[in-house]
């Protein structure tokens, strides 16, 4: 009659001194004490220690930095302790940034280009006219 939701999905720890590089998805929550590098999604909270440190694309729902994040960043909520420091592009609904917390780069509202679905259009390339000195696009 009564069913329970098995949403234990547990918790994704990488202990400082390891390294991750690549393309890295957690359906829980996750806790960063070493490095992670690359593009990373979360269904959930990540929440980078003191050591902890993430360079790449973020999306998840909730970040708290207490250590450091570059890059791009895409959540609803991120909370930057004491010892925190974020660099990059950010888009988020709320943020808080606690005594001695350092933010460096730009919020934004709307999704950053890069995290979105949407691919660019590439550029044509461009070919420099050794007799007058003009660029001329290249068909």
């Amino acid at each position: 009659m009564f069913k329970r939701k098995n949403s234990n999905t547990g918790l994704t720890f990488i202990a400082q001194g390891t390294k991750v590089c690549g393309e890295s998805h957690f359906t829980g929550e996750a806790l960063i004490g070493g490095e992670l590098h690359g593009k990373v999604s979360a269904q959930d909270k990540i929440t980078i220690e003191a050591d902890g440190y993430i360079n790449g694309e973020l999306q998840c729902k909730e970040l708290k930095v207490s250590g450091l994040f570059k890059g791009k960043l895409k959540c609803e909520k991120l909370n930057i302790t004491s010892t925190g420091t974020v660099e990059g592009e950010i888009a988020c609904n709320s943020m808080e940034i606690f005594s001695g917390g350092q933010f460096i780069g730009v919020r934004v509202r709307e999704e950053i280009a890069l995290l979105s679905n949407e691919q660019m259009q590439p550029q044509a390339p461009v070919e420099h006219n050794s007799h007058h000195g003009e660029p001329e696009l290249v068909n």
